[in-house]
């Protein structure tokens, strides 16, 4: 065979491997000479690999070495077509796991190999000696080989050496250096028209993407990478998608992702893969809270390395066993011990991130046993790494500076520490990624809580820590898939809720509902915020925008509750009481509008409701009488106080009051632009007294635009809401405990889900939502949800309840609140001049107020 129709047939293998294999086997049938035989067994062998036989195309491969040595007939040995065959029995050997006897071919191959297959051989042997743990001779080969190939004509090999270049700087933690490589790699790939090669480029550089914290972009990358990538390929870009999970803050995901690929990679005799998976698999564990477990999947993790001569990797796995014994609760002499020195192997392995890391847990664990530590984290803020590392160490930095009564010092390392989660968070748009992101600064916010003294400190570093969840604009651009899979949502939602209303078991359809979830889900995590990122305010901005009302900002600290309150340009600070007591009595007031709402005369439900709200007030804003006086109020909670009621609190009865995520999000709520919109009035199916809801507000907007009965379905609704000054829906309102990003309202055709809302390119003005928990949130101070969802696109003002809704007495409710309205009053005190009955106590004025 030509030399151009060989090279075609080997590029083959690669990108059309089923293709390659077959044409390949039935050259083998009528090889008429050794070269072609052993060309048929090279293709078959790689293609094999690429198609996850792994033993079967070893065996192709030794059978064309024994051809090539003249081990078989007819007994003449080729020692240039015996290293071609070495060269490509590397990558196969070091696919299983045999690293040692993959870099002996490539040393046997290496002094015959001329011209382009040197050059694919210091590819192969690049990513040998990565999969070995020896990350700067990987570097350094695929480096000296690179100038070379720039002015050969040979793309395929360029862009495999350029992708493995990108992953060992990647590895070393050059990210920067590592992205530069890929994008090179990608473009190279793109150039030539090599698909296959693009994938792979561009699933490596999900890989760099994700470690930089840029999640969007490599959820991205790796949804273009895998439709291309077969066998050996698609079983890495799978690992690294879970690396991506765990990195974005979701373990509990990663891990069965990790568990399937681990079942496939050991199937096909990936045994690299499956070490490495392994290793995966006890981060995701102990990300998880699982230490225990995490701790016995690294050790076989170890295990495993070490019989695959991967000493380089073995690190990487004891790193994880003293991470598991840290979080396990051990601070003992030897866990120091065993961080410094596992430190240092970590540092002679090239890797400095990991090594970083472990000096942070020889430092904790040294300020726990009354030793210095300073020494350890000489260099803790310059680390590089995932953002949970790095936040790890401006942790230990805060808490040694503490230790050396070094207040001042200690409160900018908290702050830097944030500042790396802002950082983090700023490339993220899907509101639950945002919210796993801040998760990762929980602790170190707490301990800036407690360092924090006068009360504008308080304030500065609480604001900075809502900050960090603030649901964020995103305008994406239209996806049709993404589109598609909502309203396939809908429509199978709408059969669900039917079967389950018949009796039946819906078990299929709610199978098929999660999967529609979790593309939902997929499409949205891609998306990246829009506009730049939003400064906290200081408590003079705050002071200057209250115009005569008083700011309450709840703060958890320990097991206590404390204020800050600002009126009249003071800024105070108050401790409150205990957090377990407000939790308790919120559950009380919550169970007993539920009863209330299902039976208006319940006595002991009532009195439940009565005694746990003047306990309330008592805690909550008993301490606070003479700051805040009969002032209207911005009340800023935190965690399990967003769902309290307060409008049962005796002293917010007939009082104007908003409720926001926090002083910033309120804020930005005031400066939303008043459209000259429309009017909407939409309503759901399955409730008695929403057509009468509707005609009293018709009398009130006669001009609205009205969908109602069929006409009333989910995206008509959420388009008529595009622009709106005003939108108000009546409907059974779900939300999803958990799962609040699919909280919904259900109309005509489906629910209504918070996922829709994003499509709003100007949310309405105001927005109110008539239904039973659709105020309520997830996430802490995340508040995932409808609300903060709308809040967050831009709305001013939404009203909505944190608890059950009662039908039948929410018309003259809404009837009364909706003519204050339109007779000029503000939302929340258009909201405060209707008297309340326990039916509708659960509505709360949203936002700017």
């Amino acid at each position: 065979m030509s030399a151009p129709g060989e090279g075609a047939l080997l590029r083959l293998a690669a990108m059309a491997p089923t293709t390659a294999r077959t044409r390949a086997l039935t050259l083998l049938g009528c090889a008429a000479t050794a070269p072609e035989a052993i060309l048929a067994l090279r293709v078959a062998g790689l293609a094999a690999k690429e198609l996850g036989h792994l033993d079967e195309g070893l065996g192709h491969l030794r059978r064309a070495l024994d051809l090539a040595e003249g081990r078989r007939p007819p007994g003449r040995r080729d020692a240039y077509a015996a290293a071609q065959v070495r060269m490509n029995m590397v990558g196969l050997l070091a696919a299983s796991g045999e690293c040692e006897a993959a870099l002996a071919h490539a040393s046997e191959a290496g002094p015959v190999l001329r011209g382009p297959d040197a050059d694919r051989l210091a590819a192969n042997t690049a990513c040998v000696l990565a999969r070995a743990g020896r990350l700067s001779e990987a570097h350094d080969l695929a480096a000296r080989a690179l100038p070379g190939l720039r002015h050969a004509n040979d793309p395929a090999t360029l862009a495999g050496l350029l992708t493995n270049l990108g992953l060992a700087q990647a590895l070393r933690g050059n990210l920067d250096d590592a992205v530069r490589a890929l994008e090179e790699a990608v473009a190279v790939g793109e150039a030539a028209g090599l698909g296959h090669q693009v994938a792979m480029a561009k699933g490596n550089l999900a890989f760099a993407v994700s470690r930089r914290g840029d999640v969007p972009r490599a959820l991205r990358l790796f949804a273009e990478a895998e439709p291309g990538l077969t066998g050996e390929r698609l079983a890495q870009c799978r690992l690294d998608q879970a690396e991506t999970l765990i990195i974005a803050g979701l373990p509990g995901e990663a891990r069965p992702l990790l568990e399937q690929a681990l079942r496939a990679a050991t199937a096909n005799g990936y045994r690299c893969d499956v070490a490495d998976g392994l290793l995966l698999l006890a981060h995701a564990e102990l990300a998880d809270g699982l230490p225990g477990r995490a701790a016995a999947t690294a050790e076989h993790a170890r295990d495993r390395f070490a019989g695959q001569a991967r000493t380089g990797w073995m690190p990487l796995a004891e790193h994880l066993l003293l991470r598991a014994r840290w979080i396990s609760g051990e601070r003992s002499d030897a866990l120091f011990g065993a961080a410094v020195a596992t430190a240092r192997r970590l540092e002679d392995g090239g890797w400095g991130d990991a090594a970083a890391d472990a000096r942070v847990v020889a430092a904790r664990v040294a300020l726990t046993l009354g030793r210095p530590a300073g020494r350890l984290l000489v260099e803790a803020g310059q680390m590089r790494g995932p953002a949970s590392a790095r936040i790890s160490a401006w942790h230990a930095i805060a808490l040694e500076r503490s230790a050396r009564d070094d207040h001042t010092g200690a409160v900018e390392a908290v702050q830097a520490g944030l500042q790396v989660t802002e950082e983090q968070t700023e490339v993220l748009g899907a509101l639950d990624l945002r919210a796993r992101a801040a998760g990762f600064a929980a602790e170190l916010a707490a301990f800036g809580l407690v360092l924090a003294g006068s009360a504008q400190e308080l304030l500065a570093l609480e604001e900075q820590r809502r900050g960090l969840a603030r649901p964020v604009r995103v305008r994406p651009p239209r996806e049709p898939e993404r589109a598609a899979a909502l309203a396939a949502l809908r429509a199978l939602s709408l059969d669900h809720t039917a079967d389950t209303a018949r009796g039946g078991v819906p078990s299929v359809l709610s199978a098929d509902l999660a999967a529609l979830e979790a593309q939902v889900v997929a499409h949205t995590r891609r998306r990246t915020p829009d506009g730049p990122p939003r400064r906290s305010p200081g408590a003079g901005e705050i002071a200057a925008a209250l115009d005569g009302r008083a700011l309450v900002e709840i703060i958890a600290i320990g097991p206590d509750l404390h204020a800050v309150t600002i009126a009249d340009g003071r800024v105070r600070r108050r401790c409150l009481g205990p957090c377990d007591a407000a939790a308790r009595d919120i559950g009380t007031a919550r169970f007993a509008l539920r009863r209330l709402a299902a039976e208006e005369d319940d006595q002991q439900a009532a009195a439940a409701l009565a005694h746990a709200a003047v306990r309330l007030e008592r805690l909550l804003l008993g301490p606070l009488r003479e700051d805040l006086g009969d002032r209207e109020l911005v009340i800023a909670p935190t965690g399990p106080l967003h769902g309290l009621p307060w409008a049962t609190l005796p002293s917010l009865a007939g009082r104007p009051f908003t409720v926001v995520p926090s002083a910033s999000a309120w804020l930005r709520a005031c400066a939303a632009a008043r459209p000259d919109g429309h009017v909407v009035l939409a309503s759901g199916p399955g409730l008695v007294h929403t057509a009468r809801e509707l005609s009293a507000l018709r009398h009130v907007y006669p001009h609205a635009v009205v969908l109602d009965g069929p006409g009333a379905r989910a995206e008509p609704v959420r388009d008529a809401m595009d622009g709106a000054l005003l939108a108000h829906i009546a409907a059974h309102g779900e939300f999803r405990q958990g799962n609040a990003l699919f909280s919904l309202l259900r109309l005509a055709d489906g629910p209504l889900m918070v996922h829709d809302m994003d499509e709003l390119s100007v949310p309405p003005h105001v927005m109110v939502l008539s239904a039973c928990d659709i105020g309520r949130a997830d996430g802490g101070d995340a508040v995932l949800g409808m609300a903060g969802a709308l809040l967050a696109l831009g709305t001013a003002t939404v009203i909505a309840s944190v608890a059950p809704v009662r039908d039948e007495v929410t018309p003259e409710f809404m009837s009364a609140f909706h003519a204050a309205l339109a007779g000029g009053r503000s939302p929340s005190r258009a909201l405060a001049s209707v008297p309340r009955s326990p039916g509708v106590a659960g509505f709360l004025c949203l936002g700017a107020g």
